[in-house]
């Protein structure tokens, strides 16, 4: 049995680094196209196939086989398409704060308003850059400067067009047990969203009293919700 990790926008592989030491079994973090160990790839041409794909490829390079999908953010758009890959690998389910607007729509008309017209100005040459002040603000606000500027320093441009495809997510409909992780002072999806997303997915639900990266402000705790649906 393993954990699989799949990061949200602007961020790779590496902002699970403070989470994985806490986890009890093994875990995979996996560069999305266009950072980390897939750098190479222009961000500009990756769609969330391609993203879906990634994963794919990284569980069946390991052969990972009773996993623990786990998913934040902006992956809650991938996971469907990863269950449609390989289902018979998935064991469980894990939304940290995941986006999950309705099939078919873009995740860009389902963000919060506030927070879509600073993702509006934010891209420019088909790249989504955030400045380090607003994703402080939407990103940080249950963490110390430290670990705020740590956080930060990480912080990486995404593809665009990621933001305006057309979601498909039929691979929810599969028979998995979910679990939805509910951040509870959660800036950037707000509770509004996380709301509707429970809705849709009608997963189990745990809550958290953290910020949206939780594996980075409460690491601990978010491995320990990890660690019992893990089982």
């Amino acid at each position: 049995m393993s954990f699989v990790l799949i990061h949200g926008a602007g961020f790779g592989a590496d902002c699970w680094d403070q989470l994985i030491p806490h986890l009890g079994a093994e875990a995979l973090a996996v560069d999305l196209p266009g950072r980390g160990t897939r750098a190479e790839i222009d961000l500009r041409t990756v769609t969330l196939a391609d993203c879906a794909d990634a994963v794919r490829q990284d569980v069946e390079a390991k052969d990972l086989r009773d996993v623990v999908l786990v998913g934040h953010s902006f992956a809650g758009v991938t996971v469907p398409r990863v269950l449609d890959l390989m289902p018979d690998r998935i064991r469980h389910v894990v939304l940290v704060s995941a986006v999950v607007p309705p099939d078919g729509t873009r995740v860009l008309d389902q963000i919060d308003p506030d927070v879509r017209v600073l993702v509006e100005q934010s891209i420019a040459g088909g790249l989504y850059h955030q400045t380090r002040e607003g994703a402080a603000a939407l990103l940080c606000n249950d963490m110390d400067e430290a670990t705020a500027a740590s956080t930060l320093d990480r912080l990486i441009d995404d593809s665009a067009a990621l933001l305006s495809e057309r979601v498909d997510l039929s691979g929810y409909g599969r028979e998995l047990p979910r679990t939805y992780v509910h951040l509870t002072r959660d800036q950037c999806y707000v509770e509004e969203l996380q709301q509707r997303s429970i809705a849709l997915l009608r997963p189990d639900v745990v809550d958290l009293d953290t910020g949206h990266m939780a594996m980075v402000s409460a690491p601990e705790k978010l491995a320990a919700v990890l660690n019992a649906v893990h089982g």
